[in-house]
Protein backbone atom coordinates (compact mmCIF):
# COMPACT_ATOMS: atom_id res chain seq x y z
CA UNK A 1 0.00 0.00 0.00
CA UNK A 2 1.51 3.19 -0.95
CA UNK A 3 1.31 6.49 1.22
CA UNK A 4 -0.86 9.33 0.84
CA UNK A 5 2.19 12.24 -0.08
CA UNK A 6 0.69 15.94 -0.16
CA UNK A 7 1.88 19.39 0.07
CA UNK A 8 0.10 20.70 2.96
CA UNK A 9 0.01 24.78 3.70
CA UNK A 10 -2.59 27.30 5.49
CA UNK A 11 -4.51 26.04 8.11
CA UNK A 12 -3.56 22.80 7.40
CA UNK A 13 0.17 23.37 8.27
CA UNK A 14 -0.60 25.00 11.77
CA UNK A 15 -2.34 21.98 13.07
CA UNK A 16 -0.15 19.62 11.88
CA UNK A 17 3.10 21.28 13.52
CA UNK A 18 3.13 19.06 16.86
CA UNK A 19 3.13 16.38 14.71
CA UNK A 20 6.00 17.53 12.54
CA UNK A 21 7.80 18.47 15.72
CA UNK A 22 7.39 15.44 16.96
CA UNK A 23 8.75 13.49 13.54
CA UNK A 24 11.75 15.66 12.92
CA UNK A 25 12.78 14.63 16.72
CA UNK A 26 11.97 11.32 16.59
CA UNK A 27 13.59 10.52 12.87
CA UNK A 28 16.89 13.27 13.62
CA UNK A 29 17.41 11.17 16.33
CA UNK A 30 18.64 8.19 14.78
CA UNK A 31 22.16 8.33 13.22
CA UNK A 32 23.63 9.93 11.46
CA UNK A 33 22.48 12.75 13.02
CA UNK A 34 21.83 11.61 16.42
CA UNK A 35 19.91 14.95 17.06
CA UNK A 36 18.61 15.95 20.77
CA UNK A 37 15.68 17.72 19.84
CA UNK A 38 13.31 19.94 21.24
CA UNK A 39 9.72 20.68 20.61
CA UNK A 40 10.12 24.59 21.30
CA UNK A 41 12.66 24.80 18.92
CA UNK A 42 11.55 22.44 16.42
CA UNK A 43 7.87 24.60 16.66
CA UNK A 44 9.58 27.58 15.69
CA UNK A 45 11.76 26.18 12.86
CA UNK A 46 8.84 24.69 11.10
CA UNK A 47 6.83 27.97 11.68
CA UNK A 48 8.92 29.77 9.06
CA UNK A 49 7.84 27.16 6.18
CA UNK A 50 4.37 28.17 6.90
CA UNK A 51 5.15 32.11 6.61
CA UNK A 52 8.64 32.61 4.13
CA UNK A 53 7.85 33.57 0.72
CA UNK A 54 7.68 30.40 -2.05
CA UNK A 55 9.00 27.64 0.76
CA UNK A 56 7.03 24.06 0.57
CA UNK A 57 6.02 21.29 2.53
CA UNK A 58 4.97 17.80 1.71
CA UNK A 59 3.86 15.41 4.41
CA UNK A 60 3.28 11.38 4.02
CA UNK A 61 0.13 10.39 5.70
CA UNK A 62 -0.54 6.72 6.61
CA UNK A 63 -4.63 7.44 6.73
CA UNK A 64 -4.82 10.57 9.20
CA UNK A 65 -1.32 10.08 10.39
CA UNK A 66 1.80 11.83 9.42
CA UNK A 67 4.65 9.18 8.95
CA UNK A 68 6.92 11.85 7.11
CA UNK A 69 7.84 14.80 5.49
CA UNK A 70 10.02 17.36 3.74
CA UNK A 71 10.75 21.29 3.30
CA UNK A 72 12.23 23.12 0.96
CA UNK A 73 12.80 27.15 0.56
CA UNK A 74 14.61 29.61 -1.57
CA UNK A 75 18.45 29.05 -0.49
CA UNK A 76 18.58 33.20 -0.80
CA UNK A 77 16.16 33.09 2.36
CA UNK A 78 18.48 30.62 3.96
CA UNK A 79 20.68 31.24 6.81
CA UNK A 80 24.10 32.16 6.52
CA UNK A 81 25.30 28.33 7.28
CA UNK A 82 23.41 27.12 4.07
CA UNK A 83 23.93 30.27 2.07
CA UNK A 84 27.55 31.72 2.21
CA UNK A 85 29.37 28.68 1.17
CA UNK A 86 27.48 29.12 -1.95
CA UNK A 87 27.95 32.72 -1.67
CA UNK A 88 31.69 32.63 -1.13
CA UNK A 89 31.99 30.00 -4.64
CA UNK A 90 30.11 32.66 -6.86
CA UNK A 91 26.76 30.75 -6.88
CA UNK A 92 23.75 33.21 -7.62
CA UNK A 93 21.68 32.16 -4.49
CA UNK A 94 18.25 33.74 -6.21
CA UNK A 95 18.68 30.54 -8.27
CA UNK A 96 19.03 28.15 -6.22
CA UNK A 97 16.03 26.23 -4.24
CA UNK A 98 17.49 24.34 -0.82
CA UNK A 99 15.78 21.13 -0.04
CA UNK A 100 15.88 21.36 3.75
CA UNK A 101 14.72 18.17 4.99
CA UNK A 102 13.05 14.69 4.12
CA UNK A 103 12.08 12.32 6.82
CA UNK A 104 10.26 9.30 6.98
CA UNK A 105 9.46 6.72 9.89
CA UNK A 106 11.73 3.39 9.57
CA UNK A 107 8.94 1.24 9.23
CA UNK A 108 7.61 3.56 5.64
CA UNK A 109 10.87 3.29 4.18
CA UNK A 110 10.86 1.54 1.15
CA UNK A 111 7.26 2.44 0.24
CA UNK A 112 7.92 5.47 -2.75
CA UNK A 113 7.71 8.61 -0.25
CA UNK A 114 11.38 9.43 -0.33
CA UNK A 115 11.04 9.66 -4.36
CA UNK A 116 7.37 11.37 -4.33
CA UNK A 117 9.37 13.86 -1.65
CA UNK A 118 11.79 15.03 -4.47
CA UNK A 119 9.66 14.66 -7.21
CA UNK A 120 7.55 17.18 -5.22
CA UNK A 121 9.88 19.64 -4.33
CA UNK A 122 11.61 19.64 -7.72
CA UNK A 123 8.02 20.98 -9.48
CA UNK A 124 7.61 23.01 -6.54
CA UNK A 125 10.58 25.11 -7.39
CA UNK A 126 10.51 24.33 -11.12
CA UNK A 127 6.72 25.90 -11.28
CA UNK A 128 8.55 29.19 -10.97
CA UNK A 129 10.31 29.24 -13.94
CA UNK A 130 13.75 30.63 -12.42
CA UNK A 131 15.57 28.48 -10.29
CA UNK A 132 18.57 26.51 -12.12
CA UNK A 133 19.38 24.30 -9.08
CA UNK A 134 18.44 22.36 -6.23
CA UNK A 135 20.74 21.69 -3.59
CA UNK A 136 20.62 19.83 0.15
CA UNK A 137 23.27 18.61 2.55
CA UNK A 138 23.42 16.09 4.75
CA UNK A 139 25.99 15.46 8.12
CA UNK A 140 29.45 13.81 7.63
CA UNK A 141 30.27 11.77 10.43
CA UNK A 142 33.71 9.95 10.78
CA UNK A 143 33.53 5.76 9.68
CA UNK A 144 34.46 4.48 13.39
CA UNK A 145 32.15 7.25 15.34
CA UNK A 146 31.10 4.58 18.59
CA UNK A 147 27.38 5.34 17.58
CA UNK A 148 27.52 4.29 13.65
CA UNK A 149 25.01 1.23 13.65
CA UNK A 150 26.87 -1.88 12.23
CA UNK A 151 25.52 -2.66 8.39
CA UNK A 152 24.58 1.02 7.74
CA UNK A 153 24.05 1.95 4.42
CA UNK A 154 25.05 5.84 3.54
CA UNK A 155 21.76 7.43 0.86
CA UNK A 156 24.52 8.71 -1.60
CA UNK A 157 23.02 6.23 -3.63
CA UNK A 158 19.38 7.19 -3.53
CA UNK A 159 20.61 10.81 -3.78
CA UNK A 160 22.64 9.86 -6.80
CA UNK A 161 19.35 7.93 -8.51
CA UNK A 162 17.35 11.24 -8.17
CA UNK A 163 20.03 12.57 -10.03
CA UNK A 164 22.29 14.54 -7.24
CA UNK A 165 25.75 14.58 -7.04
CA UNK A 166 28.79 16.23 -4.36
CA UNK A 167 28.91 19.47 -4.87
CA UNK A 168 32.92 19.30 -4.63
CA UNK A 169 34.22 21.86 -1.76
CA UNK A 170 30.83 23.20 -0.98
CA UNK A 171 30.51 22.21 2.74
CA UNK A 172 29.54 23.98 5.94
CA UNK A 173 29.40 23.35 9.79
CA UNK A 174 25.83 23.42 11.59
CA UNK A 175 26.18 23.39 15.48
CA UNK A 176 23.14 21.00 17.49
CA UNK A 177 23.54 18.56 20.77
CA UNK A 178 23.77 14.98 19.98
CA UNK A 179 21.89 12.29 22.10
CA UNK A 180 24.07 12.16 25.58
CA UNK A 181 25.82 14.84 25.05
CA UNK A 182 25.51 18.35 27.05
CA UNK A 183 26.34 20.81 24.41
CA UNK A 184 25.91 21.86 20.80
CA UNK A 185 29.00 20.84 18.78
CA UNK A 186 29.83 22.11 15.32
CA UNK A 187 28.90 19.86 12.82
CA UNK A 188 30.35 19.06 8.99
CA UNK A 189 27.37 19.16 6.56
CA UNK A 190 28.41 18.34 2.72
CA UNK A 191 26.36 19.99 0.01
CA UNK A 192 24.95 17.97 -3.03
CA UNK A 193 23.33 19.61 -6.34
CA UNK A 194 21.04 18.99 -8.99
CA UNK A 195 20.41 21.04 -12.61
CA UNK A 196 16.64 21.20 -12.62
Amino acid sequence: MSLDVRPIAGPDFDAAIPALADLRIEVFRAWPYLYDGDLAYEAGYLSRFRHADRAFLAAAYDGDTIVGAATAAPMAGEAVEFRGPFERAGFDTSKIFYFAESLLRPAYRGRGAGVKFFEAREAHARSFGSYSHAVFCGVVRADDHPMKPEGYVPLDAFWRKRGFDKLDGITTVYSWKDVGASQETAKPMQFWIKQL
